[in-house]
């Protein structure tokens, strides 16, 4: 399956485009859980206006890690560069590959389910930074510190009273 998805990243970054589409990982699906309720992790090649995106859904974290890491009740993602001796002209051009968690149970606010969420996405991250011989494991951390430094909210767009 990883392998899979590494020619999928492969392909998307050699299209030379500034994103691709989203190539699921995997669907996790709760024993007697309803179809389209399937928690996912997926990848996919990003834009680069997608980091610093102030149109995230409300109580969305921000954190240091990759390039960022966000997280909610409900989704959590990272966004990190690789170069790679598998990536044609990373080496001037890194590729830019965001993993997401998505539809995952809603455990609530607490930092640590966000954490929870974040977890996951980072171990599979990580796996995929190393099956692609990202340099320096695309700046990824071996494990996530508990203690992880939170970034300031992004600021919305808002309309003027003119």
């Amino acid at each position: 399956m990883v392998e899979q998805l590494v020619e999928e990243i492969e392909k998307g970054y050699a299209s030379g485009r500034s994103w691709s589409p989203r190539e699921e990982l995997c669907e996790m699906a709760a024993k007697g859980g309803r179809s389209g309720a399937e928690t996912t992790l997926a990848f996919h090649i990003y834009a680069p206006q997608d980091v610093n995106y102030p149109g995230n859904p409300e109580g969305t974290k921000r954190f240091s890690v990759g390039k960022e890491a966000v997280a909610n009740v409900r989704s959590a993602g990272i966004y990190f560069e690789c170069v790679s001796p598998q990536l044609e002209g990373s080496k001037n051009h890194p590729a830019r590959i965001y993993g997401g968690l998505g539809k995952a149970s809603d455990r609530g606010d607490a930092r640590e389910s966000l954490m929870d969420n974040l977890r996951i996405v980072h171990s599979a991250s990580l796996a995929l930074a190393e099956k692609l011989e990202c340099e320096d494991n695309a700046g990824l951390p071996a494990e996530l510190d508990p203690d992880l430094k939170e970034l300031p909210p992004v600021a919305r767009e808002t309309d003027s009273d003119s």
